[in-house]
């Protein structure tokens, strides 16, 4: 049979039973072995039950997004098998629970009994290794890989761990007899090409708490919320040491309110947290944005507004992001769009904080943040680091005094000042003059400039269209963009994870677009909104179901707009 680059395949059921066990499993076994994976889940804000599915892809080549139909669709109830038959391919394959249901013959579907084909081992919660081990079975995956996988993942030292290694390698055994006896077969998955570089699996939310460490992250004070409170939980364990400190606060208020304090006290320092959270956080950002003390915020976007869709992705909150507090204000914002981003756009901002002395946003979103994804491992020899600048000279030290960056003071340390969010003179006693205002307002908005060297893509610059897509969108859309591209279509591509400030060459080749095409998980068009106040001429495209872009509907709603400018570009 022929070789096929890629596969999809979908757990779908009630949540605890599974699912996300079971494609994280599928996923770290083939990334172990070379392949390249990329994983995505999505479920109700309970804590258990409700229509849940996660899924993972596998490649031969790099992955860039979830996939759209399924080559394999593993269905734990009717519910599941109902929602998501149809998004399996031509040649596709159902597995179902035979214990929950039962369909006819159909010629693409097959029942497994998992619960007591999983009790058989001796084991009850192998489960999940039944199904991984159909699946490996119906692309051809070998044996061994999912083997090495168990023993890896199992051998923790502890009593027992040679009966759990035994069983689970039984069941993985057993979901291959099950496919065998009906023929099933998708496909074949290519021997993987393990490159000599290490490679890592890890989660957007780990990425993030990686790159805050590789930075240099003294302190971590959040309160949880999803879908950013395993990043709380990953602190919590590896935070640690001289110096760290990490702590579970009582509210988001109190939360940006202790690492201002922190910053302050010359601690590098951030908090993460959702919509909801960085809303109630508004007063305590314009004090850092005011005070000039460096801290970051992470925003891991959901549905909203109010409490919205909690476990659900959304690109909605750069207006907020920008501007959140009241008055002039308008941050810098990193939005990462791959797993791999979410290290180097922490390291960024943590960077950026300090260059600048001012609160940064690093604007994630949820299908970043349960993704996992095999990436090269950053090298941290080659991460620059930025210190602050801090003050070393004597008492009578004006720190607000002039138009740009000054040296800030640490406590108990020489040049003492009030860190005020009122409106202040140069040694920060509290002024109403306008003169000082319009001073301090122009020194704040000023060292934005110190904040240009945001990196971005670009290729085809010559073509008339571009599409520019920001954060989790970048891969369905690089997808569709590499496919439209195939079929002859004329399209530039940009891309950068630093929005604000955008980089100023990028900014000057997009005004010179015909037609700059955004695709964006919102309603109002966020980010071409933004675009068009700095000369450019952008269009969104929307959507907002709370889950990723499909590639097929993307490549159509691109190829529209482009052909709706090029009907208007020759009657004008």
């Amino acid at each position: 049979m022929k070789a096929k680059q890629d596969f999809v395949a979908r757990f779908a059921g009630e949540g605890g039973q599974g699912m996300v066990t079971s494609a994280e499993g599928l996923a770290q076994a083939a990334s172990q072995v070379g392949y390249h994976v990329l994983t995505f889940s999505t479920f109700p804000s309970q804590v258990l039950g409700g229509p849940t599915f996660a899924q993972v892809r596998i490649g031969a080549t790099p992955v860039l997004s979830p996939g759209d139909s399924l080559d394999v669709l593993v269905a734990f109830n009717r519910e599941a098998y109902d929602t998501h038959r149809d998004e399996v391919r031509d040649g596709g394959v159902i597995i179902y629970n035979s214990e929950e249901f039962q369909l006819e013959p159909d010629g693409r579907s097959l029942g497994m009994a998992f619960t007591e084909l999983a009790k058989s081992t001796g084991n009850a919660r192998a489960e999940n290794m039944i199904v991984i081990g159909a699946f490996a079975q119906l692309v051809g995956m070998p044996q061994e890989h999912l083997e090495k996988f168990v023993t890896t993942r199992f051998s923790r030292g502890r009593a027992g761990d040679d009966e759990i290694i035994r069983s689970n390698i039984q069941a993985l055994g057993l979901g291959r007899q099950e496919v065998s006896k009906g023929g099933f077969s998708v496909g074949v998955l290519p021997e993987p090409h393990k490159t000599d570089a290490a490679q890592i699996l890890v989660k957007g939310n780990e990425a993030i708490a990686l790159g805050a460490f590789a930075a240099g992250l003294d302190v971590y004070i959040a309160y949880p919320i999803s879908p950013a409170n395993t990043i709380l939980s990953f602190m919590e364990r590896n935070l640690v040491g001289p110096g760290k400190f990490v702590y579970q606060a009582s509210s988001e208020i109190e939360s940006i309110n202790a690492i201002i304090g922190a910053g302050y006290a010359g601690k590098k320092a951030m908090t993460a947290t959702a919509g909801p959270g960085f809303s109630l956080m508004s007063e305590g950002i314009g004090l850092s944005w005011m005070a000039e003390i460096p801290t970051v915020i992470v925003d891991v976007q959901r549905g909203g507004p109010a409490t919205g869709l909690p476990t659900k992705t959304e690109q909605s909150d750069l207006f907020t992001a920008l501007t959140p507090a009241h008055g002039d204000v308008m941050l810098p914002v990193i939005a990462p769009g791959t797993v791999e981003e979410c290290f180097y756009a922490t390291v960024a901002a943590l960077n950026w904080a300090e260059r600048y002395q001012g609160p940064v946003v690093v604007l994630s979103e949820q299908m970043l943040s349960e993704r996992a994804q095999n990436i090269p491992k950053p090298d941290l020899s080659k991460q620059a680091v930025e210190k602050r600048l801090e003050f070393q000279g004597a008492n009578g030290y004006k720190r607000y005094d002039g138009y740009e960056l000054s040296a800030m003071p640490i406590p108990g340390n020489p040049g003492s000042y009030v860190a005020n969010a009122s409106e202040h003179d140069a040694t920060g006693d509290t002024t109403h003059l306008p003169a000082r205002h319009i001073q301090m307002t122009q020194r704040r908005f000023s060292k934005l400039a110190l904040l240009q060297d945001g990196t971005y893509e670009r290729e085809h610059v010559r073509e008339p269209v571009a599409v520019l897509t920001w954060g989790g969108s970048k891969g369905s859309t690089r997808d569709a963009y590499n496919m439209l591209r195939e079929q002859g279509e004329s399209l530039g591509w940009y891309y950068t994870m630093y929005l604000h400030p955008l980089p100023p060459k990028l900014l000057e080749e997009l005004r010179h677009k015909e037609l700059v095409i955004v695709p964006e998980l919102n309603y109002l068009g966020q980010f071409s909104s933004i675009l068009r106040s700095q000369g450019v001429r952008a269009e969104s495209i929307t959507q907002y179901t709370g889950l990723p872009f499909n590639v097929s509907e993307l490549m159509d709603r691109i190829r529209k707009r482009v052909k709706a400018h090029q009907r208007k570009a020759v009657t004008v």
